[in-house]
């Protein structure tokens, strides 16, 4: 007779099981209609809180902004020839209580002036119909993006990632995560089937450079001559551009203001709940500085050497993009909650992968997908890094996923892309 199974040899076998069961639950049609019914509500608690932040429900004590203010405020300031004071924090301030209203809350501006160039070409238009047209214009080219990463025929495959906790953090702070991810997202589409406009949208990344950061290492260890070339090659003349443009005292003043701007976010100015990295997730646990860093460099070199060896080996795209987008987010000191766009990025590459997804993948894309819809304001108070955690566990994931690979040692198939 066979032995019966110590507690803990129980435990383990009965939760292998829930996991298989609730894997086999989350097939496409579930998800999909999940995703609809968050998607109603998001969107409602979405508007509520819009209403409360122009004041129609309550009088506010205060004016408010959001994170726009700062790339409208810059624009303008550009648009009035004297776009150096972008990085000047008196004058940026005073352009953005311009923008909006006195009173409001300052928003840091350390963009390099390649950035200016569109923030430029914003300012022109009123404050808020700049924010509309910003969001939705990078919305739309995301979604585009991501359907074709999927490749679907449909609009409905993009349910879920209009659903993503971030996207709404995206739109409701004003950020550009949207455009980060569909040039992000479009570079590794095409790197395999067209290197050069590959490398082109890998370039334009520079308007957001760190999170470029570990481009070349994917295009070098994968021996992508044409798309390094390009990327560097588009990166210089959009530098350079904006240097004829705006003059070599804007790039002094950006070198200037980027060099102490590490000072922003180690001291608290910037909520370390909204922190997605692990340099975020030793502060808010109450780490040093020098802590925060120290476990941020041994997190980047870790990620760079997972995707050198991820793309050294010429594994399938969907795991080599999935893994530089994930790994991207766990190098960069500085990314915040809407910064995980980058992730929905990874996530459609796995759903892509032809070996689909396992049981126990579609639970943990699932449970990273609920973690991330705690707010900042919680994490501070509960001191739970959810941020770093769902960054960190979805490059473990495409990690053991890489492995499992491992056996296909040939270029990946470009008609994959």
């Amino acid at each position: 007779m066979r032995p019966e199974p110590s507690v803990g040899e129980a435990v383990t076998i009965t939760g292998l099981r829930f996991v298989y069961a609730l894997g086999a639950a989350l097939d496409r049609d579930r998800v999909l209609t999940y995703c609809r019914v968050l998607l109603a509500v998001e969107i409602a608690v979405f508007l509520f809180l819009v209403a409360g932040t122009y004041g129609f429900i309550v009088p506010l004590a205060g004016p408010t902004s959001t994170d726009f203010v700062s790339f409208y405020a810059a624009g303008a300031l550009a648009d009035a020839g004297t776009p150096e004071l972008s990085y000047d924090q008196a004058a940026h301030d005073a352009a953005e209580q311009r923008a909006t209203a006195p009173g409001i809350e300052y928003r840091f501006f350390y963009y390099p002036p390649v950035f200016l160039l569109l923030c430029a070409a914003l300012a022109r238009l009123p404050y808020l119909a700049a924010f509309v047209v910003f969001e939705a214009a990078t919305l739309a080219l995301c979604l585009i993006v991501m359907r074709e990463i999927l490749a679907e025929r449909g609009w409905s495959a993009i349910i879920p990632v209009l659903a993503f906790p971030a996207a709404f953090w995206t739109l409701g702070l004003g950020q550009n995560s949207f455009l980060t991810a569909a040039l992000f997202g479009a570079g590794t589409l095409w790197i395999d089937r067209r290197p050069i406009l590959a490398g082109f949208c890998f370039g334009a990344l520079c308007y957001k450079p760190h999170f470029a950061l570990l481009v070349p290492v994917a295009l070098l260890a994968g021996q992508h001559w044409r798309a390094l070339a390009a990327s560097l090659g588009s990166a210089a003349a959009l530098c350079g551009l904006s240097l004829v443009v705006f003059g070599w005292q804007t790039w002094q003043g950006f070198v200037a203001a980027a060099a102490g701007s590490h000072a922003t976010y180690a001291s608290g100015r910037i909520n370390f709940g909204g922190l997605v990295t692990p340099f975020g997730g030793v502060l808010l646990a109450g780490g040093t500085p020098n802590a925060a860093y120290m476990a941020q460099a041994a997190a980047a070199l870790g990620a760079g050497l997972l995707v050198a060896f991820v793309w050294r080996r010429g594994l399938p795209l969907p795991i080599r993009a999935a893994t530089l987008a994930a790994a991207t987010l766990v190098a960069v000191p500085v990314a915040l909650i809407y910064d995980l766009m980058l992730a929905a990025v990874a996530a459609a590459w796995l759903v892509r992968d032809p070996a689909g997804l396992a049981g126990w993948e579609r639970v943990t894309l699932t449970a990273l997908f609920v973690l991330s819809m705690i707010p900042p304001s919680l994490t501070e108070v509960w001191r739970v890094p959810a941020g770093p955690i769902v960054t960190l566990a979805l490059l473990a994931l495409i990690a053991v996923r890489a492995l499992g690979a491992m056996p296909s040692t040939g270029r990946a198939d470009a008609t994959l892309a």
